[in-house]
């Protein structure tokens, strides 16, 4: 279940809440808490100057499903004219000991996977990874992984939803074991493709292949400038940005048609993204 969360800026995506089983009840601020239950994630819709980009908060109380998610070239094989999922993390907050399951200890064939899915040992299968705010973490589509309890974090992915269930910790949701065993990648995750932002200072998060992701300390440089042609988004995590005359904060998701279009404070701390094709 969602709802709308008002939208006065034109620049400012409309968002929504989206309440989930293992969301939380007291998100922290500047999000509000919702009556209809815990609230999991916060949805930013897709402007149409870049439908192919969803940016989302999340909150967690207890483990998301262990999940896998298709590439495109996976559903096209399929027959499917849909997007694949490739998305990335930036933690903004985490509760001593909280982790994330990303790949797997040693490589797992199909049947052993199924097996453990099966079971619930696909847990100890994988490779849990503790996390800190600042923490950056690519996710390949077909990686298999799971976000723990005590998270909050800011994911920006291809705009699909579709996902694949292969193990929910016995909550009554559909799993999709054949689904998700033809495109899981039985391997471990690439541990040196695990960032950490720099204390001060820009960082190139993702270039490629799908979109890019830069988290910019005060105004962006020239390098910056010349990487960034056309429209984009602006995600605030500290500090504020001016888009026509409109404050956005940390919470807010905005589109721009160009970064000369965006004031940025000089202390502040900023995610810019847009698809690799989007030029000027």
């Amino acid at each position: 279940m969602s709802e709308a969360i008002s939208d006065t800026a034109k620049a400012r995506l409309a968002a929504q809440i989206v309440i989930k089983p293992w969301g939380v009840m007291n998100p922290p601020a500047p999000f509000a808490a919702s009556s209809d239950g815990p609230v999991g994630e916060i949805w930013f819709s897709p402007p149409p100057e870049l439908p192919d980009l969803l940016v989302k908060f999340i909150f967690t109380s207890e483990p998301l499903s262990v999940q896998v998610h298709p590439s495109n070239q996976d559903l096209q094989a399929a027959g499917l004219d849909q997007s694949g999922k490739e998305e990335c993390w930036l933690i903004l907050d985490a509760e001593p000991g909280a982790l994330l399951a990303i790949g797997f200890n040693r490589p797992v064939d199909a049947a052993a996977m199924r097996a453990a899915a099966l079971d619930g040992s696909i847990e100890q299968l994988l490779t849990w990874h503790p996390v800190k705010k600042g923490d950056f973490f690519y996710i390949p589509a077909g990686t298999v992984h799971a976000i723990g309890a005590g998270i909050s974090m800011i994911e920006i992915q291809q705009n699909s939803d579709i996902t694949y269930r292969l193990f929910d910790y016995g909550r009554p949701r559909e799993l999709h074991l054949d689904a998700g065993l033809a495109v899981a990648r039985g391997e471990p995750y690439d541990r040196a493709v695990v960032r950490q932002l720099p204390q001060k200072g820009a960082a190139s998060l993702v270039d490629g292949p799908l979109f890019r992701l830069d988290c910019l300390s005060g105004p962006p440089d020239a390098a910056v400038r010349a990487r960034y042609g056309g429209a984009l988004l602006v995600i605030p995590i500290d500090g504020t940005a001016t888009i026509a005359g409109e404050a956005i904060c940390l919470g807010d998701c905005a589109v721009t048609t160009s970064l000369d279009a965006v004031s940025f404070a000089k202390d502040g701390r900023y995610l810019i993204t847009q698809p690799v094709t989007t030029r000027g």
